[in-house]
């Protein structure tokens, strides 16, 4: 019965949005949240962080635009923008992980420079590569980055 019950109760959430996660594991906010020497932080391991480069569609992209689109995600919430940077939180629907994912701009180059990394656990098990690749493909379909690099 008891075990019936659990089953019921992980169904229940897992078709919630993150806020009703089963358990809210948030961690510590990362010290290496946002730019350094004009660039988001490397990945300390692959294994709980991703990185990419995208070309902009147009060169004069701004933050702002991006707002929309990154609201658009499963467990997104926006939490700080200033110019040429965006962080924004991801939480996971069943346990609700919270993972930071930070987008910066390059006007120099004409990119998007994204990062998204888990604050918790060793291994994220893939989860914030397919976050970036949700990401590019939205990002895409919204002509903010080229579907094709330059």
């Amino acid at each position: 019965m008891l075990l019936a019950g659990l089953l019921l109760l992980c169904l229940t959430v897992v078709g919630a949005p993150a806020q009703a996660s089963l358990l809210h594991l948030v961690g510590p906010v990362p010290a290496n949240l946002g730019l350094q020497q004009n660039h988001l932080a490397p990945c300390e391991s692959p294994a709980h962080c991703a990185r990419a480069r995208w070309p902009l569609a147009q060169e004069d992209i701004s933050i702002e635009r991006l707002v929309p689109v990154i609201l658009g995600l499963e467990g997104v919430e926006v939490v700080d923008t200033r110019a040429g940077y965006l962080h924004a939180t991801a939480s996971s629907r069943l346990f609700g992980f919270v993972d930071d994912l930070e987008i910066h701009t390059l006007p120099a180059s004409h990119e998007l420079e994204v990062r998204s990394a888990s604050r918790l656990g060793e291994s994220d098990l893939g989860v914030n590569a397919r976050r970036l690749e949700r990401l590019h493909r939205a990002l895409m379909d919204a002509h903010v980055v080229a579907a094709e690099p330059k």
